[in-house]
């Protein structure tokens, strides 16, 4: 959903950002984006329910993976050649499966999923509006420990009720994950008591 060029250099501005506001920016511009994909989807799906997984893939998968496509990023980000390298180096992992993805990268870079979060719910508000049915389920993605789904859904259900309030709609929704990796089958009935499904 991100790899696309009119995408994923918005992903690339937010990776080099250093604080907060600067991947918020980049974010903001993916916004109008994804809340026009999700619309599609909920007008496509006509009153059946949607799951959306949450961005799950590391960061590097985004970076530039040859010299030249790094030159280029730098230059179009206005950034040094250096400062792209080090960035590629550092996002590196060795077991992306289990590395810095998903939930954990929610949590770190609370800006993607609140934006992903805002355009589901605006997108399934302007499509209610309309006349249309929207199921929506907000799947948090790779959760581990207790802990990462109440901090994510918390988060999420603050960003879902301010959408709702400010357009004054009421709508049908789910905030949940799925049982994906071992360790989250050993705590199902701890992670399950946070989730809608």
């Amino acid at each position: 959903m991100f790899f696309q060029e009119d995408r994923i250099w918005s992903m690339r501005e937010m990776i080099l950002a250093t604080d907060s506001a600067g991947r918020k920016l980049a974010v903001d511009k993916l916004f109008p984006i994804q809340r026009q994909d999700f619309e599609g989807i909920f007008e496509a799906m006509a009153g059946l329910l949607v799951t959306i997984r949450l961005l799950d893939p590391p960061l590097h998968e985004f970076l530039p993976d040859t010299k030249e496509k790094r030159k280029e990023m730098a230059r179009r980000l206005d950034v040094s050649e250096e400062e792209v390298r080090r960035r590629v180096v550092d996002l590196h992992e060795l077991n992306p499966m289990i590395g810095h993805r998903g939930c954990r990268l929610g949590i770190t870079h609370p800006e993607i999923y609140d934006m992903q979060v805002r355009a589901i719910m605006e997108a399934a508000c302007d499509v209610t509006s309309r006349g249309g049915e929207v199921y929506p389920e907000i799947m948090l993605p790779f959760i581990g420990i207790e802990a990462e789904i109440v901090w994510l859904r918390t988060r999420a259900l603050r960003v879902i009720e301010e959408v709702l309030s400010r357009r004054g709609q009421e709508l049908a929704y789910q905030v949940g994950t799925m049982i994906e990796i071992p360790r989250d089958a050993l705590l199902a009935d701890r992670v399950a008591a946070h989730a809608d499904f």
